[in-house]
């Protein structure tokens, strides 16, 4: 068997965005929240379901997941590849537009319910703690009390997450390495064994895609490739101009010292002209 990578927008769409498999999406968000069985969601409603693709994919036509719970708490969940300027700021934009947006015209406060919103990236974004799972929330500073506690983010860094599948313990290891490894598997694993995570590989399962999701999905694989490659070539560009303007810096203080153009541009590699330009 070959299954879709979870972390494509389309994919993870299809599996945790589908009217016919709440339960994939449900048994994820229980694990994140670490809810146990008497405070568990049981149900959700889904704001913006999946649907089969009709036309080739566009970039940025599924870009998360989002629903509702029996008590009106509203989950944002959002598959990240690749840092972006602004990440941050998005994070909590788009949260906090999905508590405005709960109000209609002068409806009162009180029905404003809250917003948990679900990050999974796949890069580092805290590089100050080694944990893969944080949680994100509203404190006072004296008590440490929760009175703000109506937007609150849950980040899960994949990078940082390595377990092997004999070390996976809890659903939401579990769930992690499903998102992370199902590209690579052949065979559902043996840890993963169970209902839930039946349904999850049979959703990512190729061969179960129609033409159309096939094409969606090699299509929002180019898509997350393209965007890893952009990023990785500004970066690199990034480290290159730093480079040249150490050089830059070095050949201006030979020029100070009073070195030869033509030696500055021996021990430096800049051209002649280029040292005799520095000022």
């Amino acid at each position: 068997m070959k299954f879709a990578d979870p972390r494509t927008d389309f994919a993870f769409k299809k599996i945790f965005g589908n009217e016919l498999a709440k339960d994939v999406l449900i048994s994820f968000l229980n694990a994140v929240l670490s809810l146990d069985e008497a405070h568990a969601i049981v149900g959700v409603t889904l704001l913006d379901p999946y649907e089969a693709p009709k036309t080739k994919y566009q970039q940025n036509s599924f870009l998360d997941v989002k629903c509702l719970d029996a008590r009106g708490v509203t989950y944002v969940v959002e598959m990240q590849v690749a840092y972006v300027a602004g990440f941050e700021k998005r994070v909590i934009y788009n949260a906090s537009k999905a508590y405005a947006n709960q109000l209609l015209k002068c409806e009162p406060y009180p029905k404003l319910n809250q917003v948990i919103s679900i990050n999974l990236l796949d890069f580092i974004l805290f590089d100050d703690f080694g944990h893969y799972l944080s949680c994100h929330e509203t404190r006072e500073k004296i008590s440490g009390n929760r009175y703000l506690d109506e937007i609150r983010y849950y980040f899960i860094e994949l990078p940082k997450f390595n377990k092997t599948e004999a070390e996976l313990r809890d659903r939401i290891e579990k769930w992690i390495y499903f998102i992370k490894h199902a590209r690579d598997l052949e065979t559902i694993p043996e840890a993963l064994a169970e209902p839930v995570f039946h349904h999850a590989f049979e959703l990512a399962n190729r061969a179960n895609m129609t033409p159309k999701e096939l094409e969606a999905y090699d299509d929002s694989m180019t898509v997350m490739r393209d965007e890893r490659g952009r990023l990785e070539g500004a970066e690199e560009i990034g480290e290159k101009r730093g480079e040249k303007r150490g050089v830059l810096r070095v050949a201006l203080a030979m020029r100070k010292n009073g070195m030869e153009s033509s030696l500055i541009a021996q021990l430096t590699g800049l051209a002649v002209k280029e040292v005799e330009a520095i000022s």
